[in-house]
């Protein structure tokens, strides 16, 4: 009997002493609790004025390898505010950020918190920037044009064009590598190197050539680069987009019965002047692989950037005989079409006496 209370005892004991243990593991787990809540609601103090504080307006910061902070802070102030921009420097300074590793273009939001943009600015990816290609004639143009928005400089990309292994692993050449940057609006990063946006040309052209539109080039007996090519030529002869069909297929024409192309916008190219407003025998006689008074075909390359509508053009071109075309005397920017010559001088005629009657020429 005395074993079986000293058993009751011990359990008594042991039952008392779990009892009592319970509520200390409750206290560690209030307790514990009642820490995080508080450091919590100190996190939330601290970074409080860094989540109110939002920046008024879109902005976006060029940041170049070796950028110090200070620099940055300048960047920011300009493009936002200064008390923006000491908020958030002072949440990178606070994290040690390193932002002269950080290279690329970031974007920030009218209205993203001080807070969201340190992080973006420490560590997170660069954005993509517009670039809009179109109304470009020549290489050193379009390298400027890229150079004006990323940031490399314009000698980077006109070497680029011009190196002939690059261009070949596009499958073009320095003459019609132009010819990859069909007018539009593009993304790029940055500090994209040229070699790379090549590249990316080169896919953004393969998804635009697609099967359809290389089938219709392959009809009309041109290679895809040729069409862009003849495009060119369109839209430097008229910029009335139900017309462009029409001059394309003129041109067509003339290849096909071997004769020289003729196209005024081709000897502007040829001599680099692009203001000439009336082409002289003289200036037909230039000889140069651009001039098509001179040379018969195609030239080497496209002589502007065409827009998409105008390669359409030319792919959908309508069935026609006109080999001449002359400005119409209306001066509605239009042309006559003629299919001999002895049609086209008299529409020749017509033009060159609507000139003497407004005292243009003689």
């Amino acid at each position: 009997m005395a074993e079986v209370k000293k058993k009751a005892t011990s359990r008594s004991k042991t039952s008392r002493r779990r009892i009592s243990e319970r509520p200390t593991w409750k206290k560690w787990l209030i307790g514990g609790a009642v820490v995080l809540i508080a450091l919590a609601a100190v996190g939330a103090i601290f970074l409080a004025p860094y989540l109110t504080s939002k920046s008024d307006k879109d902005a976006t910061l060029l940041i170049r390898k070796g950028t110090s902070i200070e620099v940055l802070k300048d960047s920011l102030a300009k493009n936002t505010s200064d008390q923006f921009a000491d908020k958030v420097v002072s949440l990178l300074n606070y994290t040690h950020a390193d932002v002269s590793k950080r290279q690329g273009a970031f974007k920030i939001k009218k209205g993203e918190s001080a807070f969201s943009v340190a992080r973006h600015l420490r560590s997170g990816a660069a954005n993509e920037v517009k670039i809009t290609i179109n109304n470009l004639r020549t290489k050193e143009d379009l390298a400027a044009r890229l150079a004006k928005t990323l940031m490399r400089p314009k000698e980077e990309f006109l070497a680029a064009f011009n190196d002939k292994e690059l261009c070949q692993s596009v499958g073009m050449n320095p003459d019609n590598v132009t010819g990859l940057f069909l007018a539009d609006t593009y993304q790029f990063l940055w500090d994209v190197e040229p070699a790379k946006l090549l590249q990316h040309m080169k896919k953004f052209s393969d998804q635009f050539w697609n099967d359809e539109r290389k089938a219709k080039a392959e009809k009309l007996g041109l290679t895809p680069n040729e069409v862009v090519t003849l495009a060119s030529i369109v839209e430097g002869e008229t910029n009335k987009a139900d017309e462009k069909g029409m001059v394309a297929r003129l041109y067509m024409n003339r290849l096909k019965q071997k004769m020289k192309l003729q196209a005024d916008p081709t000897v502007k190219f040829a001599l680099k002047n692009f203001a000439l407003r009336r082409i002289t025998f003289e200036d037909c006689s230039v000889q140069s692989p651009w001039n098509t008074y001179y040379v018969l075909g195609l030239p080497p390359g496209p002589i502007c950037l065409p827009e998409k509508s105008s390669i359409d053009a030319v792919l959908n071109a309508p069935q026609h005989n006109y080999i001449y075309m002359c400005a119409k005397e209306d001066f509605s920017g239009y042309h006559n079409f003629a299919e001999t010559f002895s049609q086209h001088e008299a529409y020749a005629a017509k033009y060159h006496q609507a000139l003497r009657e407004r005292g243009i020429r003689r």
